[in-house]
Order: structure tokens, then C-alpha cells, then sequence
């Protein structure tokens, strides 16, 4: 997608968005609207949007509702009140039901997007994101993370959020700064591929997890059916590059985002915007081969969007672009390329400002 393409699209539906606005349409979390741990394509529409559209949507954790226990009885073990745990976590772990072969994140979708087409481009902007919850859950244990051996017991860890001084409690000592962001941002596959995992993410976003995609972020991901069939969840509190023990802080969030399709612009994989940052992604099982596919995209990005030579476009790269493990847990690897604005002397006006 070229830039100038995205500047005209942004400038026809205006160039900054009013944060306070009420979202043209709200879907919250039941079992008619939510997927237990996979995704698949052409299934019967959640809501129907037009391009340009905002969406205020209930995502669910999936912590307390994949152990024998259900959710209050999990909870009540980390002092959590009956009344503090979501009516529609109780709901969905008693009417909801998990296929076989399917992982654990529960997914609020499909939406669709009027005009959506094979061969497009979802543009999906992250307006805000509400806490649902003053507490989230770090899950690991034998078999978990990058560090599989390390432990011998599970180890769920409840962590509270203090939520005026915008701080993760983790210890008596040690707070960490709130950074939420959704872990799976995602269209349908290609419906060739049925019943897909929500554990490995793929070319059409899914299980990333990559912490930047917060409030004022654009993700960019390419449209393999009619609407383009967009469903989140795996709310995260905060999480680190790699989220190397298998989890983040879990937590239910409400995000608001709006959906803009651009005609004809294809793209091979996910990439990522924010005021201060354009993003490209590879996606492999080995980390060397994710690591090239990134760097790849960042040399076609910057020939494509900034006119550079690949000679160029190489050099840049290895001058100025940074590379990151967003995800190295979940069968797929996804290394990012890092491209900063500020070394470029003019740039797009962006829609969020920093």
C-alpha cells in the first residue's frame, strides 16, 4: 500500500478522529459473538460495518476459563470476589465450547467490513482500549515459554492493576507501567486453510503480540475473504518483546477501533504504524528465517514508500532500522523491523498525535 494511497484515504475520511465520539456500534462478548481458540472463515457475521467505522468491542481472557475449576472457584483462589469476576466470563465458559484441536484465546468477531475483498488492505486503528478488570493473570509452568525446563510446578500469578497511578502491581517492590495492547488482531485465512489455531500467528495478523500495537497505533493487515472478518482478544495489560514465559499480564480489555478498507492494496503480511515508528513483521518457525523476511519487508517498504534504491533501502536498514522479538513462543516466530520516522526530513501526517 503506498503512502501517498493511505495519505489520500486518511484525508477523505478526515484526518484526525475526535477521541471522545461515541463508536458507531458496540459488540460485546457472548457465545453467539465469540470463537473458543480458533479462527475460520465465512462464518455468520458478529456486525456489519462500513469502511471508515468505529467499534467499541468486549474481549475476553481466556485466564480462569481453561482449568477443571470455572471462573469464580479459579478466581476465589486470588481472593476475587464472585462479583468481581465478568458476568460474561461465567456465561461463555458454561455455554461455550471448545473444538478439538482448538488453543485457548477466546476471540469476540467476526466483523464485517462493507467492501472487503480478496486483495486488500484492512487498515485498523486502535482509538483506546478500557481496562474490564483491576487484575490480570501471568500463567506459566513446566513445558512454557522459552525456558520450557525451568519449572516443575505450574505458576499462575494474579497481579492487580492500580489504575490511577497507571501501574501493574507486581510485587511490593516492583511496579510496571501499563502498556495494554490486544495480543490477536486478526481477518479470517484464507478459508482454504479451515479451522485455524489461535496459538500460531500468520499473514493475517492473529496471536502477534506485539506490544506496540496500543492506543494510537494502525495496524495494517492483508484481506483473504469477503469483509475481511476482523476478531480480537487476548487482552494484555502489559507484556515485554517475546513474552518468553508463554504469557503476558492476561486481561479482559475493551477496545475501540475503527476499520478502513483500501482498494487494491495488497499486502504479504502485517505491518504497523504509530506516530513515531512504521513497523514490517516476518513470520517463521525459525527465528533466522523470520529475522530475513522482516528485513525484507523493511527494504520493500522503504522502496515502495520512500523511493529508496534496494541498495539504499539495504543500507538504511542496517543503519537505522531496528529489529525486535515481538513473539517467540507460539510455534511462530514474529521478528519486527523498527523503522523510525524522525530520519526522514518530511512524512505523512499520522491520524493519532504522540
Amino acid at each position: 500500500m503506498s503512502q501517498q494511497d493511505a495519505t489520500r484515504s486518511r484525508a477523505a475520511l478526515g484526518a484526525t478522529i475526535d477521541l471522545r465520539r461515541q463508536p458507531d456500534a458496540t459488540l460485546r462478548s457472548t457465545p453467539e459473538t465469540v470463537l473458543w481458540g480458533y479462527l475460520a472463515a465465512n462464518l455468520p457475521p458478529a456486525l456489519t460495518i462500513k469502511s471508515g467505522e468505529t467499534v467499541e468491542i468486549e474481549a475476553l481472557s481466556h485466564q480462569g476459563l481453561t482449568t477443571s475449576k470455572n471462573p469464580e472457584e479459579f478466581f476465589a483462589g486470588y481472593g476475587i470476589s464472585s462479583s468481581e469476576v465478568l458476568a460474561d466470563a461465567k456465561t461463555v465458559y458454561a455455554e461455550v465450547k471448545r473444538p478439538k484441536g482448538a488453543s485457548v484465546h477466546v476471540l469476540t468477531g467476526p466483523i464485517y467490513v462493507e467492501g472487503a475483498e480478496p486483495g486488500d488492505t484492512l487498515e485498523v486503528r486502535v482509538l483506546d482500549i478500557k481496562f474490564r478488570v483491576p487484575y490480570g493473570v501471568n500463567n506459566t509452568g513446566p513445558g512454557k515459554g522459552v525456558l520450557p525446563a525451568l519449572l516443575k510446578e505450574p505458576a499462575a500469578k494474579l497481579i492487580r492493576i492500580d489504575f490511577e497511578r497507571r501501574v501493574a502491581l507486581f510485587s511490593s517492590d516492583i511496579e510496571i507501567p501499563l502498556n495494554p495492547f490486544m495480543g490477536i488482531m486478526a481477518v479470517t485465512p484464507p478459508k482454504s486453510l479451515g479451522m485455524v489455531s489461535s496459538t500460531p500467528p500468520g499473514a493475517w495478523g492473529g496471536n502477534m503480540d506485539l506490544k506496540f500495537l496500543g492506543i494510537g497505533s494502525t495496524l495494517y493487515l492483508p484481506v483473504f475473504n469477503q469483509g475481511a472478518q476482523f476478531f480480537t482478544g487476548d487482552g494484555h495489560a502489559v507484556q515485554g518483546d517475546g513474552e518468553v514465559d508463554g504469557g503476558a499480564i492476561e486481561i479482559s480489555l475493551k477496545p475501540t477501533l475503527q476499520f478502513i478498507v483500501h482498494k487494491g492494496k495488497p499486502l504479504k503480511l502485517p505491518r504497523a504504524e504509530t506516530a513515531t515508528d512504521y513497523f514490517t513483521t516476518g513470520l517463521s518457525v525459525d527465528l533466522n528465517e523470520a529475522t530475513r523476511i522482516a528485513v525484507q519487508e523493511a527494504v520493500d517498504f522503504l522502496h515502495a514508500e520512500k523511493r529508496l534504491s534496494a541498495a539504499d533501502a539495504y543500507a538504511l536498514t542496517s543503519l537505522a532500522v531496528d529489529l525486535g522479538i515481538g513473539e517467540a513462543v507460539d510455534v511462530v516466530n514474529l521478528v519486527y523491523a523498527r523503522i523510525p520516522k524522525n530520519i526522514f526530513r518530511s512524512n505523512p501526517e499520522f491520524w493519532f498525535k504522540a
